[in-house]
């Protein structure tokens, strides 16, 4: 069974928020991909909706979005999510997993896309600012 850290980031006040996932709230997200929304009510924001926008397995490698399915791969990268080049046309091989929310996601990123009734703050309470 997925159980995840989410990481629930706040667009209009820059606020995120950091949930412990786990059951049948983990497995609302399991098979979805970057990009993709699901209803707020898996972490706790009843009403809300959330897009999913990255994450990392439990060896902190990154998701990428343009990397198929939930499994790891090794990408040719010239940068962006993985990895960034110190001089100008510089790539380097990096194993990366896909954009495919799996069971060895270990760390989900998300940020609220449709806004439901109720205050965020009072949802989720306190913040860690970053």
């Amino acid at each position: 069974m997925a159980d995840f850290q989410v990481v629930v980031a706040d667009p209009d006040s820059g606020t995120t928020y950091q949930r412990d996932v786990d059951g049948q709230d983990a497995n609302r997200f399991v098979g979805r991909s970057i990009g993709e929304e699901v209803d707020g009510g898996a972490v706790g924001l009843d009403g809300y909706t959330v897009e999913i926008t990255g994450g990392s397995d439990d060896a902190g490698r990154p998701m990428r979005g343009d990397v198929s399915g939930p499994n790891l791969k090794e990408v040719l990268l010239d940068g962006g999510t993985g990895y960034e080049p110190s001089r100008d046309g510089e790539r380097k091989r990096v194993t990366v997993r896909g954009g495919e929310v799996g069971e060895a996601t270990a760390q989900l990123n998300v940020k609220i896309a449709e806004r439901g009734d109720a205050d965020v703050e009072e949802l989720l309470g306190e913040g860690d600012e970053e």
